[in-house]
C-alpha cells in the first residue's frame, strides 16, 4: 500500500518512472534490430563515444543544459558509428575489432576531457559525471517531453521504413538485388539507433546503456520468431523493466534506479532465456527428454518388428531381454525398458500376454512399414 500510495502521489516518480517507460520503449524497439543484425556491441560502443561530445559541448558552451550535452553526445555518436561503418567496408578490419577500436578511443578521449573540466576553476563543471553511471532522478519534466518528442520520431521512422528494415536486417544481398540502397537503409538505421543510446545517457549512463538496448530484444527473441512480435515484446520488456526497476529504486534509500532497472531487464531476460516455449532451457530440457523417449520407443518397437518378421509366428511373444539384447537389463535400465513397452502398448503398437512377454501388433507392423520402410527388414 505504501508502494501504491507513492506512485499515485509523489510527481517525481511520475516523472522517472514515465521517463524510464519511455526508454524501455524506444531502445526495445530499436535494439530489436541490432540483435537481428548481429551488432549488438554497436550499443556499447555508441555509448562510451557519447562521453567525449558531451565534455566538448560543455567546453564549448559552459553550459549543462540537457539538450545541449546530449547534442554533443549525438554528434560523437554518429561520427564514432560512421567510422565504424566506413572502417569495416573499405578495410580489411572486422565489425567486432571496429567497434573495439572506437570505444576505446573515444571513451578513453571522454576521460581525459571530463578530468580536465574536472580540475577547471570553475564550480559549474559539477555533475558531468552522472552521464557515466546514470542517474534517473534528475529527469526533469522537460526532459520527459524531449524523450517523447524524439521517440515518436524514431518509433514513427521504424514503422514507415518497416520493409527497408526488415530486409537489410535479414538479407542484405536480397535487398540490393531488389533495387534498395543497402548503404543509405544501414545509415538511417543505425543514426536511428545512436540517437536511442543517446536519449538515455541521462538515465542509465555509458556503461549501462547497452545493456537497456540489447537485453528487452534478448528476452524478446525467446518468445518468438516474427519479428514484428518480437519488436513489440521488447518494447513491453523494456518499460516494465523501467518502471519496476524505478519503483524499487524509489521504495529502497539510496538504491541507484539506473543500475536497478538493468537488474530487472537482466531478470526477464534469465527468466525468458529459462521458461520461454521452444527456446527455453527448461522447455528444451523436457523437449529433449520427450524426444529421446519417442526414439527409445521407436527403436524398441522396430527391433519387436524385426523379431516378428524373423519367426513363423508373427504374433510370438518375446522377454523383455530379447527385446533389446546385449543389454544389462536391471535395476533402472530395466524400468525405463517396461515403461517404454508399457507407452507403446497404451498407443496399441505392442501388447504383453499372460506371462509378461512382449509382441508386436498389426498396428504396430503397419506403423513401423510406414514410417521406417519395409525394405529395412
Amino acid at each position: 500500500m505504501n508502494i501504491l500510495e507513492l506512485i499515485l502521489t509523489d510527481y517525481t516518480l511520475q516523472i522517472v518512472s514515465l521517463g524510464s517507460a519511455l526508454l524501455g520503449i524506444i531502445s526495445g524497439v530499436l535494439g530489436s534490430f541490432a540483435v537481428i543484425r548481429k551488432e549488438s556491441l554497436l550499443g556499447d560502443a555508441v555509448s562510451h563515444s557519447a562521453l567525449p561530445g558531451i565534455a566538448l559541448a560543455f567546453l564549448i558552451t559552459q553550459t549543462k543544459r540537457t539538450e545541449v550535452l546530449l547534442l554533443g553526445a549525438l554528434i560523437s555518436g554518429l561520427i564514432s558509428t560512421l567510422l565504424i561503418l566506413f572502417i569495416t567496408r573499405y578495410t580489411r578490419i572486422k565489425f567486432d575489432s571496429a567497434l573495439a577500436l572506437m570505444l576505446s578511443v573515444f571513451f578513453g578521449g571522454g576521460i581525459v576531457l571530463l578530468t580536465y573540466i574536472q580540475k577547471i576553476p570553475n564550480a559549474n563543471q559539477a555533475g558531468l559525471e552522472k552521464f557515466i553511471f546514470g542517474q534517473a532522478s534528475t529527469l526533469l519534466k522537460r526532459d520527459v517531453w524531449m524523450m517523447l518528442v524524439i521517440g515518436t520520431v524514431l518509433i514513427a521512422l521504424v514503422i514507415l521504413f518497416w520493409k527497408e528494415f526488415k530486409l537489410v536486417s535479414f538479407d542484405v544481398g536480397f535487398a540490393e538485388s531488389l533495387g534498395f540502397s543497402t548503404k543509405a537503409i544501414t545509415i538511417l538505421l543505425s543514426s536511428m539507433i545512436v540517437a536511442a543510446i543517446i536519449i538515455g545517457l541521462q538515465t542509465v549512463g555509458v556503461i549501462l546503456m547497452s545493456a537497456m538496448l540489447i537485453a528487452p530484444a534478448v528476452a524478446a527473441r525467446q518468445w518468438t520468431d516474427k519479428l514484428y512480435i518480437m519488436v513489440i515484446l521488447s518494447a513491453i520488456f523494456g518499460s516494465i523493466s523501467g518502471i519496476i526497476g524505478t519503483i524499487i529504486s524509489s521504495s529502497v534509500s539510496k538504491l541507484p534506479t539506473g543500475p536497478m532497472i538493468v537488474i530487472v531487464v537482466s531478470l526477464i531476460v534469465i527468466f525468458s532465456l529459462s521458461f520461454a516455449p521452444n527456446r527455453g532451457l527448461v522447455w528444451k530440457h523436457f523437449s529433449n527428454k520427450r524426444m529421446y523417449k519417442e526414439i527409445n520407443g521407436d527403436k524398441v518397437l522396430t527391433n519387436l518388428y524385426y523379431l516378428a518378421m524373423n519367426h513363423d509366428n508373427t504374433k510370438h511373444s518375446h522377454n523383455i531381454s530379447t527385446v533389446k539384447p546385449n543389454l544389462y537389463l536391471k535395476g533402472k535400465v530395466k524400468t525405463n525398458l517396461i515403461k517404454t513397452l508399457e507407452s507403446l502398448s497404451k498407443r496399441g503398437l505392442v501388447e504383453k500376454d499372460y506371462f509378461n512377454k512382449w509382441a508386436i501388433t498389426q498396428e504396430g507392423i503397419e506403423y513401423v512399414e510406414n514410417y521406417f520402410g519395409k525394405e529395412e527388414y
